[in-house]
């Protein structure tokens, strides 16, 4: 895999919106460069799915006729870094509105979380606001960032009031769409 860039690594081969991953926003030596982006191989020096997409000579998964393949058995039943609950979903999606479209998407989304991450960070935030962004759909995002602009913004309260309120707006959407903001560890292995 070395030497291998993609040419938009926020989205990844497999499926995980890597632009709305934590150690994407990270300024420091863990910082991920997205998929294959610059650097990749030395912060990932091996990936199966890498591997198997340029074998198969594909950029996504979903354009391989085995997808999906049983790299994909429970991948939605646990987190890394990054929640892996939509990354199936998001494949089909992109597969169904065509890559740019999608690609259009995740970039809205990576700038609204970018938004946040600026704005209404108190440092302890960011995998929050990654989980949030990335699980919810985006016109749900886009609404709540309106009320931000327009509700919360102004106001000259202290930062830390502002950010209890983007959160609550946040956790009342996920709430009513049923979904859960917190990552899921990988369960134990059973000894055999």
């Amino acid at each position: 895999m070395k030497d291998y860039e993609r040419e938009y690594p926020l989205f990844s081969a497999c499926g995980l919106n890597c632009g709305l991953c934590p150690r994407y926003h990270t300024k420091g030596t863990s910082r991920c460069p997205g998929c294959a982006g610059k650097g990749f191989e030395k912060v990932h020096p091996s990936c199966g799915v890498l591997s198997c997409s340029q074998r198969e000579g594909v950029d996504y998964c979903y354009l391989c006729d085995e997808f999906p393949c049983k790299k994909y058995h429970n991948a939605d039943q646990a987190d890394s870094f990054i929640t892996q609950k939509n990354q199936l979903k998001d494949l089909e999606r992109a597969k169904s509105i065509g890559l740019k479209e999608y690609q259009s998407e995740l970039d809205r989304k990576v700038d609204l979380l970018e938004f946040l991450l600026n704005n209404y960070n108190d440092g302890r935030r960011k995998n929050f606001y990654c989980i949030a962004v990335n699980l919810l759909p985006l016109s749900d995002v886009d609404d709540i960032i309106k009320v931000v602009e327009e509700k919360i913004s102004p106001h000259d309260i202290e930062l830390k009031s502002k950010i209890e309120q983007v959160v609550v707006l946040f956790k009342d959407k996920a709430q009513q769409r049923n979904i859960d903001l917190t990552l899921r560890k990988k369960p134990l292995c059973e000894a055999k």
